[in-house]
């Protein structure tokens, strides 16, 4: 057999482990866990005890019903950082105040460092639209060793916990939310025993750059973390979705959070480990209430929020940028370079296996297109998609080495660090 040949096959023979090994990460049924105590009896929480019938806080009494129906809505504090945000906040911060929340909870914005009015602006919706009550503070900027986002959270999170507060909620400027989006969040937080429970936003999908980019994002995401095995009750990965996360207080404090992330690029994935750590419960899944109104209209656009952070994800190492390249050629550009090559050249192992490679790859996309609403005849276009993502990764190694690191919001992290993988240390489950 030819070169090329061996190539395909082993391109095939690694996404068919993708298809079958990987946590079914191509499937798209991770969505909001159901109230109803469905892992009631799974045995000790840190938080309680639960007994199939109902869950028991700390102090002994009736904490959630397997019915999905708290004994008391827990208080929340809704924690919103904000840098430049005046743009879209029109679109989002509405949609928080409006919560149809049965308890009591209050949202947080905290404008870190604007320059365009942000917090005038919410204090001017607020006003306009009424709802949740909303405190606007101002941290200044952060200090050495503290990104940003980090930054401003560490201080809507203290303002908050003197609320005493049983979950906060920390979503992004650019998330909007439907009015029961809360209410679920509590609702499966509590009767799933969870102490994170994060849905990946649905990204702004209209542009044809963001019709190709975007679910492809979410789709690698789920492949890097595969959201079965976030979930399952011994885990075998840890990550969240920054954009909407419902994180238990108790849990926070224990984690030391933010604090013992503070340096984090991916600040979602590190708070999810700094929280698996403490002992906490997570969940991650996709988002059907949860929507970024964030525009991406440009490849520019995209390109910069990818290259950002994508040599961070690995950990700012030569030798993993090398290894992804060559994954990422292996796995997505051999397959249709083989069959178009095969073809030419009469090498029917090549062009069979790359085809067949192909096929599955696509395959295993068309899932994520229709959670976009997408048309299928973008699944083949996907080694186009993950070549973009590969020449982005490049240029995010380029970005580091030149002194420029992570940009943001004008913001740069010359050298940026992410926390330390301690979850790598321990066992599943623990």
């Amino acid at each position: 057999m030819s070169t090329l040949a061996w190539f395909a096959l082993v391109s095939l023979a690694v996404w068919v482990w993708l298809l079958l090994g990987q946590g079914f990460f191509w499937r798209t049924d991770q969505r909001l866990p159901p109230v109803g105590g469905r892992r009631a009896s799974e045995g000790p929480h840190p938080h309680g005890r639960r007994d199939g019938k109902h869950i028991e806080g700390p102090d002994g009494k009736p904490h959630a019903w397997p019915d999905g129906k708290p004994h008391a809505w827990p208080r929340v504090a809704v924690v919103v950082p904000a840098r430049d945000e005046a743009a879209v906040l029109p679109l989002s911060l509405p949609s928080l105040l409006a919560q149809d929340y049965p308890g009591v909870a209050e949202v947080i914005l905290v404008d870190d460092g604007s320059t365009d009015g942000t917090g005038r602006l919410a204090v001017e919706l607020a006003a306009r639209h009424g709802g949740l009550p909303l405190t606007v503070v101002s941290p200044g900027e952060p200090e050495p060793g503290w990104t940003g986002k980090l930054w401003a959270l560490r201080h809507g999170m203290a303002l908050a916990r003197t609320r005493g507060p049983g979950f906060l909620l920390l979503t992004d400027a650019d998330i909007a939310h439907e009015p029961d989006s809360l209410r679920l969040l509590v609702s499966s937080a509590e009767t799933n025993g969870l102490d994170l429970v994060s849905q990946m936003a649905r990204l702004r999908v209209e542009s044809l750059w963001e019709r190709l980019v975007v679910p492809a994002f979410v789709y690698f995401f789920a492949q890097l973390y595969p959201f079965r095995w976030i979930n399952r009750p011994r885990p075998l990965a840890t990550a969240a979705a920054g954009g909407c996360v419902l994180l238990r207080t108790e849990t926070a404090v224990a984690a030391d959070v933010p604090e013992a992330i503070r340096q984090a690029v991916i600040d979602d994935v590190s708070l999810a480990r700094a929280v698996r750590r403490a002992g906490g419960r997570i969940w991650l899944g996709l988002a059907e209430r949860v929507d970024s109104v964030r525009p991406y209209p440009g490849l520019g656009d995209l390109w910069r929020m990818v290259a950002r952070s994508a040599y961070a994800q690995l950990r700012h190492s030569p030798a993993l940028l090398l290894g992804t390249v060559a994954g990422l050629a292996l796995v997505y550009l051999v397959p249709p370079v083989a069959l178009a090559a095969g073809a030419v050249r009469g090498d029917t192992v090549a062009a069979w296996a790359g085809g067949a490679a192909w096929a599955v790859m696509a395959g295993t996309y068309v899932p994520m297109l229709r959670h976009y609403r997408q048309p299928l005849w973008l699944a083949p276009l996907l080694p186009f998609t993950a070549f973009l993502y590969l020449l982005m990764t490049v240029d995010s190694a380029v970005r580091h080495y030149r002194g420029v690191g992570a940009a943001w919001k004008g913001r740069t992290y010359a050298r940026p660090e992410t926390a330390p993988d301690r979850c790598r240390d321990v066992a599943p489950g623990e």
